[in-house]
Parts: structure tokens; sequence; C-alpha cells
């Protein structure tokens, strides 16, 4: 399962604080995933990168990215994910805490993004 994960993912919808982030299409984001790292562009540019690793515990498939430079250099960021075909769903625990759901609410500290494989 976790080299279904590996590739090139665009991110089609985002939302945070329980409403869409249409702004962040525009720059185009990208997500590549390797078998230990991840690496965030932005209209082309790198952005952020770290290394993840998965997790098996809890309802939910689970990652835990390690920022190594970029904005979240130092951090853990723990999320759950769903990958359904060409379609992946990952909501962001940035306050270090682990979604229960893929959604976001006002005041909550959650990010949710769709991404779309991208092709080779």
């Amino acid at each position: 399962m976790s080299e279904a994960l590996h590739g090139t993912w665009e991110m089609v919808r985002a939302e945070s604080g329980g409403e869409p982030s249409s702004d962040l299409l525009a720059l185009r984001v990208e997500l590549q995933l390797t078998a230990d790292t991840y690496h965030v562009h932005f209209a082309g540019e790198l952005a952020d990168q770290g290394t993840y690793r998965r997790a098996t515990d809890g309802p939910h498939a689970t990652l835990v990215l390690v920022g190594a430079k970029g904005p979240n250099a130092g951090r853990t960021i723990p999320c759950i994910y769903q990958l359904v075909g060409d379609r992946l769903r990952v909501c962001y625990g940035l306050d270090g805490t682990t979604p229960t759901a893929f959604a976001t609410t006002a005041g909550s500290a959650h990010y949710l993004a769709t991404y779309r494989r991208k092709n080779a």
C-alpha cells in the first residue's frame, strides 16, 4: 500500500477552518512522495520538504510528516489519509494532534487537501 502513495500529486481542493482555500489552487500546489520523503512545490518552486513515516494504529491510515526545510522545518505534523484510485485525501493536524475525521471546522488547526495523481 505504501508504494501506491509514491509519485506526484496535484492539489485539486483544499479546506481550512471549514472554508474552501481556493487561493492555494492558483499556486499549482504539488506534493511529491517517495519511499520516505515528501516535497511540496508551489508554482514549480520547492516550498517545503522533509521525511514521513506511515503509522498503522487507529481507525484511519496515518502519516507523520517531519519537516526539514521550509516553513515546517522542525515541526511534526500527523495526518490521516485516504487513497482511492487516483485521488488522495489528506487531513493535516497542524497543531500536532492527529485528526479524527476528514473535515475542518472554524477554529480548528486542521487542513484538508484533495490531490489527483499527476501523470508521469
